[in-house]
């Protein structure tokens, strides 16, 4: 195939190619959500997680104490 065939051929996907580009921008505009991140020294929100140690942890039960979360997932998922 010469380079005018691999041209025109081009020319003929570049409607689509466009077409897709803006499509998935609007796309993610539209659904888009921006995550109100905490500022350093803020309150973070309580929750509730279960533990590996089968109880359920509170953030509100840990004031004033070091909090890490640590997760992963679960071997062989696709998670």
């Amino acid at each position: 195939m010469g380079d005018y065939a691999r041209g025109k051929i081009m020319l003929e996907k570049m409607p689509f190619i466009v077409s897709f580009t803006i499509i998935l921008s609007i796309l993610f505009l539209i659904f888009n959500k921006t995550v109100n991140a905490l500022e350093i020294g803020e309150q973070a929100p309580n929750f509730l997680l279960p533990g590996s140690d089968g109880n359920t942890h509170s953030l509100s039960n840990l004031k004033g104490q070091w909090v890490v979360l640590a997760w992963f997932p679960k071997a062989f998922t696709g998670g």
